[in-house]
């Protein structure tokens, strides 16, 4: 653990604890992030119910009342906020790494891209301009969350980058692509949401029936590959 980067460890509610490494989006930080993350898990800490990775910080949830019920131990929250000072102390900074790129088919037509035509307007570019630079990068998978399966994966290019939309639907499609700020992300089911959507893909970020529901974690590298309506049908 780089010595150098500091950080901050303070409750959420009384039955959650949270250590932050700021509130940037980096890929060094998110490392550290998941390696504490896999450390914590492995080491089963008594009454740790869950643990959420996120862009730059971890959150530790546990049962106070188990907790304070071990022999030595009055505060729950003291406890754990030790093990995760451990933690920090003896992990190595660095994440588990996936091999191989996983490659997200993504149909741009407009039927799908309800936001495409406006954002290439907006960018003085051409839809195919900004569906080559969609397709042009690599994306880290930085946290699940909002929704079971929703990735945030990161950075779009700069040319793309566009905040949120100021109106939210009260719908949008499962498989919808879509972009804020200089996130990139899937919706996994139906729901509302503010996201610029470009488009759609045929694969299921979560679906119940699998062994492993949520098709991506975080520290998955993705890059998105662009196909037309009939092999977007076919596949689907």
């Amino acid at each position: 653990m780089p010595l150098s980067l500091s950080y901050q460890i303070y409750p959420l509610g009384e039955s959650a604890i949270t250590i932050e490494f700021g509130k940037k989006i980096d890929a060094g930080i998110n490392n550290i992030v998941l390696s504490l993350f896999h450390y914590l898990q492995e080491k089963k800490i008594t009454g740790v119910t869950d643990i959420i990775p996120a862009y730059s910080s971890l959150s530790v949830i546990y049962d106070a009342i188990l907790i304070r019920a071990q022999p030595g131990i009055s505060s729950a929250f003291l406890f754990i906020k030790q093990q995760i000072e451990k933690a920090v102390a003896e992990c190595d900074g660095v994440a588990t790494t996936n091999t191989g790129i996983l490659e997200i088919p993504v149909c741009y037509d407009v039927s799908f891209g309800m936001d495409l035509d406006e954002l290439a307007q907006q960018k003085n570019m051409s839809t195919d301009a900004v569906i080559q630079m969609h397709c042009s990068k690599t994306y880290r998978v930085y946290m699940i969350g909002f929704l079971p399966g929703f990735a945030y994966m990161g950075s779009v290019d700069e040319s793309i980058a566009t905040p949120r939309r100021a109106q939210p639907r009260t719908r949008v499609p499962a498989g919808s692509v879509g972009i804020a700020g200089e996130q990139t992300g899937i919706y996994p089911l139906d729901s509302p949401g503010g996201w610029n959507i470009i488009g759609r893909t045929p694969v299921k970020m979560f679906d119940a029936k699998r062994d492993n529901p949520v098709l991506l974690k975080p520290g998955d590298e993705v890059r998105f590959v662009a196909v037309d309506m009939e092999e977007f049908l076919r596949m689907g």
